[in-house]
């Protein structure tokens, strides 16, 4: 943990903040001041305060664009809009580094060659989550452990990846024991109707949940 982490994440003490950062974050795609404000349900005015104070403290990042999505003239002029940056921020009291830990051991994996034991181990533990989780549902699981799951034409996609940084630099090694993960997570709930794939988007965690085979018409 920096001192920087820690004062950006102190400005998240605010409510209205906080509200406002939750909510651009949830759309995974650039916000206007008035939609935030709207769905915070505060004023316009207070809301770009708020937003990039958000900015400032390295949340958010601001860009320019016409939110009409005509170009030229008539487009409107391009109006402030935010999104979550991608850089993570994490406060330990006192410091820990898992982060260095973690990558360390992808990297015995990788020497050692144990993929499909480190995906045995990811499976099992995805079961226990799931049988330690009170509310048996799917998404509710997924938003615990940092997913923040979305529903999408019948699928649920996943806006965030837990393991950002280690997928970066050992990609195919986490991106299996991901996928193995969700499945123990599906097994431990008894979502016999429910798989899980590999399905990457730019941005975005690299599985995907939809309806098994046999459950499609």
């Amino acid at each position: 943990m920096t001192s920087d982490d820690l004062e950006s994440i102190s400005v998240l003490g605010d409510p209205v903040r906080r509200a406002l950062y939750r909510f651009v974050a949830e759309q995974g795609r650039d916000v206007g001041r008035n939609e935030a404000a709207e769905a915070t349900g505060v004023q316009r005015t207070l809301a770009a305060h708020h937003l990039d104070k958000l900015v400032e403290a390295g949340l958010l990042e601001a860009a320019f664009r016409r939110l009409s999505g005509r170009v030229g003239p008539g487009g409107g002029r391009p109006a402030k809009v935010y999104r979550r940056v991608r850089e993570e921020r994490t406060v330990s009291l006192p410091p820990r580094d898992y982060q260095t830990l973690a990558l360390v051991l992808a990297e015995t994996v990788d020497l050692l060659g144990g993929e499909e034991k480190a995906e045995e181990a990811a499976r099992r533990a995805g079961e226990r989550l799931a049988a330690a989780d009170a509310s048996g549902d799917l998404m509710e699981v997924l938003r615990a452990r940092g997913y923040e799951p979305y529903e999408e034409d019948g699928r649920v996609r996943l806006r965030n990846c837990p393991f950002h940084v280690l997928a970066d630099s050992h990609p195919l090694l986490v991106c299996s024991m991901n996928l193995a993960l969700c499945e123990g997570l599906l097994a431990g709930l008894g979502e016999n109707g429910v798989t899980a794939a590999l399905d990457p988007r730019p941005e975005e965690c690299c599985v995907a949940f939809g309806p098994s085979k046999n459950n499609v018409d």
